[in-house]
C-alpha cells in the first residue's frame, strides 16, 4: 500500500513534518541519509527548550517521540530518483522503490566552504555562519568575518553586537565609500591583506604578510546547493540567491509542483533549527490538508 506522505530528509524539518501527519494517523515514510547540516557543531542554540543541546541528541529525542506513532516509519538511506505527479509519486531509494501520494522535500543544503587552509577543519567549532546560533558563546571576544562576497557586509554589520569585529575582505569585494562609513559606524575594522589560513588550534587567522590576528571565532557565508537530485527531477521552481539555491514555496510550504512541499534549509535562504522545525510543522499540516481538500 502506498504511503500517504513520503518525507525526504530526517533532520529537524523532516521530523517536524512527520509529527502532525503521524498524529493524524496518516502513513508516513521518512527517508533519511543521516547528513544533518549542523553535524559539525557540538551544541545547538536558539531553539526554545533545547538551547545548548547536542544536535544529535535533539534528533534522537525527536525520533524516539515519533516512534510512538505506529503509522510513521523510518528508512535509513538516500533518495536517488523520483517520478510521478499529484496522482502519486514513486521514489527510488538506496533501499528500493517506495510510493506515496504526497512528497515533502526536507533534504537540506550542502555548504560549499571558502577554500582557505584550515577552515573546513574548524567548521562548526571555530568557524560559523549564524551569529544567533554561536555568537553568544564567544563571550564578547574578538570576532572575524571572512568575506566571500558583498553579502558579507551585512554579516560584518551584525556581528559587533557579539564582539569587536574585523572584516577580512580577502579579495572577495571592495566596499564603497558609503559602505565603509556604515562599517565605521558599527566599529568594524576592515582588513585588506589576504588571508593565508588558520594555523593555530583555534580561530586565529594568519595573513599573507605574516601577521597573526587572535580571534575568539570567525563567521563566513558559504555558498549552498540543494542536496540530492529530487528537486531538479521534479521541476520545482528554484531561486538562485547570492548565497546559493533554495526551493520556492508559498506560505503553506507548497512548491510550484502540485503535491510536492518543501521545508527547512532547502526552502529558505537562511537556516536555523527553530526556523526549520517551524517550516516542517507547516509542511506536514499542509500536506495532510491537501489529502483531504481537493480543488
Amino acid at each position: 500500500m502506498p504511503y500517504d506522505v513520503i518525507i525526504i530528509g530526517g533532520s529537524y524539518a523532516g521530523l517536524s513534518a512527520a509529527l502532525p501527519l503521524g498524529r493524524a494517523r496518516r502513513r508516513v515514510l521518512v527517508v533519511d541519509a543521516g547528513q544533518r547540516r549542523n553535524r559539525f557543531a557540538a551544541a545547538s542554540h536558539g531553539f526554545l527548550g533545547q538551547d545548548g543541546a547536542a544536535p544529535g541528541q535533539i534528533v534522537a529525542t525527536a525520533r524516539d517521540q515519533l516512534a510512538r506513532y505506529a503509522t510513521v516509519e523510518m528508512l535509513q538511506g538516500a533518495a536517488i530518483a523520483v517520478a510521478g505527479d499529484e496522482q502519486g509519486f514513486v521514489v527510488q531509494t538506496t533501499g528500493g522503490p517506495v510510493a506515496g501520494a504526497r512528497l515533502i522535500l526536507a533534504s537540506g543544503v550542502t555548504d560549499n566552504l571558502p577554500e582557505v587552509p584550515g577552515l573546513a577543519e574548524r567548521w562548526g567549532r571555530h568557524v560559523f555562519h549564524c551569529p544567533y546560533c554561536h555568537g553568544y558563546e564567544l563571550n564578547q571576544g574578538p570576532i572575524g568575518v571572512l568575506a566571500t562576497g558583498p553579502m558579507s557586509l551585512h554579516h560584518a554589520q551584525m556581528l559587533p553586537d557579539w564582539g569587536a569585529t574585523t572584516l577580512f575582505l580577502n579579495g572577495a569585494f571592495e566596499p564603497d565609500a558609503a559602505q565603509l562609513a556604515e562599517l565605521d559606524r558599527r566599529g568594524v575594522v576592515v582588513e585588506r591583506t589576504p588571508v593565508a589560513g588558520f594555523f593555530s588550534e583555534g580561530a586565529d587567522i594568519r595573513l599573507a604578510d605574516g601577521r597573526t590576528v587572535p580571534l575568539a571565532g570567525v563567521f563566513t557565508l558559504a555558498q549552498t546547493r540543494i542536496t540530492g537530485p529530487l528537486a531538479a527531477e521534479l521541476g520545482v521552481d528554484i531561486e538562485d540567491g547570492p548565497l546559493g539555491q533554495c526551493i520556492q514555496v508559498d506560505a503553506m510550504q507548497q512548491t510550484s509542483v502540485a503535491g510536492v512541499f518543501a521545508c527547512g534549509d532547502v526552502a529558505r535562504l537562511a537556516g536555523s533549527v527553530p526556523l526549520a522545525v517551524a517550516s516542517g510543522a507547516m509542511a506536514g499540516v499542509a500536506a495532510h490538508r491537501s489529502l483531504i481538500f481537493t480543488a
